[in-house]
C-alpha cells in the first residue's frame, strides 16, 4: 500500500521550532576559556519556556493533566524544601533555579509545545542531525590528530565542546544514536528507515573514539532495551547488523583497534587496578556519600558540592584533571562535581530532593514504558493515523530516558548540552504523560488533510 505525505508548514511547525533552534544552537563551538557559563542554547531554552508561557496566556487553558502536574511537580518539591535548608542562600537559589530549568521547566515545556508524532519525530531527526555534525567533527580530531589528550596522544573526539567537556560530544552522538535506533526501528516509511539506519552506523565510530566508558555502557543498556522493546526478532536482526559493522570498522580497518581495545578492557579493571580517574570519581562519590551522612534530609545545599569537598574528601583525591588538546592549552581543571548525577543531587539536596527527582523519573519510566507496551497490543497496521501505531516515538522516549539514568551512574548535570538532556526529558514526558496535553492544533486546510495517510 503506497501513502502520501504532506510536507508540514512552517505556520504549523511554528510551536516547536523554539526547540528546534536549542537543539540547532548546539552545533556552535564552544569558546575556549568560557566554559562553565551560559552557553547560547541556555539562552534559547529560556525563550522555549517564554513562548509557551505565551502560548498558556493565548489558549487560556490547563494543557497539562493532573497526572503530569503531579509528576512534574514532584522535584519541585523537593529542591524547594532542600533550598530552604541550604546554609548559603545566594548559591542555593542559583542552584535552584538552574535544576528548575533543566529537570523541570523546558521539560514542561517541550511537553506542551510537541503536539504530535510528527513534532517527535522532528525533534528526534534534529538530534540525530546533530549528533552527526560533532561526530563528524570528532573523527576528523581522531583522524587529524587534533583532539583533546589522551594517553599522551591528542586523538580524543570531542566535537566542538573542547576537551573541557568531553563528555559534551559523547552525549550528542549517543542521543543521536538512540534517537535513530527507536526511528529505524519503526519508521513510517522506507526511506525514513533507511536514512536511520545508515546514520545508525554513522555513529558508532565517533561515539567509539571518543573513548568514554560511560557512555558506551549507557548506550548498549539503551539500545538493547530500545531491540527487546521492538520485538526479539528484530532484535536479533539489528543486533547481528551492529556486531558485523563493529567487526568491520574495528577488526578490518583497525579504527582505533588497540587503544579501544585498553579502553574497553579497564571497563573490568576499575575495582582491581583503577588508573587516576577512576579513583579520583570513586574519591569524590565517597565525599558525597559523607556530606549526605552529615546533612541526610536536605544536604548540603545546591552548588555546595565544591566548597564541601576538601573537608570530605580522602587524600587520594588529585589537584584536577589534565586538559590539553583542540585548540586549548595544557591546564588543570577542578573537580567540582561527584562525577554521579545520583550522588550530587543526594549530597545537594539530600534524600528529600533524591526521592523527589528520581521519583518522578521513575514515574516517567514506568508510564512510559506501559503506554509502549499497550501500544503495540493495540497497534493496527493497516492505520497509520492512529497515534499506537507511532511506536518510534515511544521507542526514541523510553531509549532516550534509559540511556540518561543508567549515564546519571558515570556523569552529572554540566557544560552546554545539559539543555539537550532536559529536551529529552520533555521528549519522554510527552509519551509517558499520553501525549496529546498542549495546546490545540493549528486550523490544517481540506487538501493537507486529504494529503495525510489513511
Amino acid at each position: 500500500m503506497s501513502h502520501t505525505y504532506a510536507l508540514p508548514t512552517v505556520r504549523g511547525l511554528a510551536p516547536v521550532l523554539p526547540v528546534v533552534a536549542v537543539i540547532a544552537l548546539l552545533a556552535l563551538p564552544v569558546t575556549p576559556g568560557g566554559e562553565g557559563g551560559a552557553s547560547p542554547a541556555d539562552a534559547a531554552s529560556g525563550v522555549v519556556v517564554l513562548c509557551c508561557a505565551i502560548r498558556l496566556l493565548r489558549y487560556r487553558r490547563r494543557p497539562l493533566s493532573r497526572t503530569a502536574v503531579v509528576v512534574l511537580g514532584l522535584p519541585v518539591a523537593g529542591f524547594a524544601v532542600a533550598a530552604a535548608g541550604a546554609m548559603t542562600p545566594g548559591a542555593a537559589l542559583t542552584g535552584f533555579a538552574r535544576w528548575l530549568q533543566i529537570f523541570v521547566l523546558v521539560p514542561a515545556a517541550v511537553l506542551m509545545l510537541v503536539r504530535d508524532r510528527r513534532d517527535v519525530r522532528l525533534l528526534a531527526w534534529s538530534v540525530v542531525a546533530l549528533a552527526v555534525w560533532q561526530g563528524a567533527v570528532g573523527v576528523h580530531q581522531y583522524a587529524t590528530g587534533t583532539g583533546a589528550s589522551y594517553m599522551g596522544q591528542e586523538i580524543r573526539a570531542v566535537g566542538t565542546f573542547g576537551p573541557a567537556d568531553v563528555m559534551g560530544m559523547a552525549t550528542v552522538v549517543s542521543f543521536g544514536l538512540v534517537c535513530a535506533v527507536g526511528l529505524a526501528l519503526e519508521a513510517g516509511s522506507v526511506r525514513q528507515r533507511v536514512w536511520a539506519l545508515v546514520c545508525m552506523v554513522m555513529l558508532v565510530v565517533p561515539l567509539a573514539v571518543s573513548f568514554s566508558r560511560g557512555a558506551w555502557i549507557a548506550t548498549v543498556v539503551a539500545c538493547g532495551a530500545q531491540l527487546m522493546l521492538a520485538g526479539l526478532r528484530r532484535a536479533v536482526a539489528t543486533g547481528a547488523v551492529v556486531a558485523a559493522v563493529s567487526v568491520i570498522l574495528v577488526g578490518g580497518f583497525g579504527v582505533g583497534s588497540t587503544l579501544l581495545q585498553e579502553r574497553v578492557s579497564s571497563i573490568g579493571q576499575v575495582g582491581d587496578a583503577p588508573d587516576q580517574s577512576v579513583t579520583d570519581r570513586y574519591t569524590m562519590w565517597a565525599a558525597a556519600a559523607d556530606m549526605w551522612r552529615e546533612q541526610p534530609l536536605t544536604g548540603v545545599g545546591f552548588k555546595g558540592f565544591p566548597e564541601h569537598r576538601d573537608g570530605h574528601a580522602s587524600l587520594a583525591l588529585s589537584s584536577g584533571s589534565d586538559i590539553e588538546g583542540a585548540g586549548t592549552e595544557y591546564r588543570k581543571q577542578p573537580l567540582l562535581s561527584p562525577h554521579n548525577m545520583y550522588l550530587l543531587v543526594l549530597s545537594e539536596a539530600g534524600i528529600v530532593g533524591l526521592l523527589a527527582l528520581a521519583g518522578s523519573w521513575l514515574a516517567l519510566l514506568v508510564l512510559a514504558l506501559r503506554r509502549l507496551v499497550r501500544a503495540r497490543r493495540a497497534r493496527d497496521p493497516g492505520d497509520a493515523l492512529t497515534e499506537e501505531s507511532s511506536l518510534d516515538c515511544g521507542l526514541v522516549a523510553c531509549g532516550l530516558l534509559v540511556w540518561q539514568l543508567i549515564n546519571f551512574a558515570y556523569a552529572d548535570i554540566g557544560g552546554p548540552t545539559t539543555v539537550l538532556t532536559a529536551i529529552c526529558l520533555g521528549l519522554t514526558a510527552w509519551w509517558a504523560l499520553g501525549g496529546r496535553v498542549g495546546f490545540p492544533e493549528p486550523a490544517v486546510s481540506k487538501a493537507s488533510r486529504e494529503a495525510v495517510p489513511r
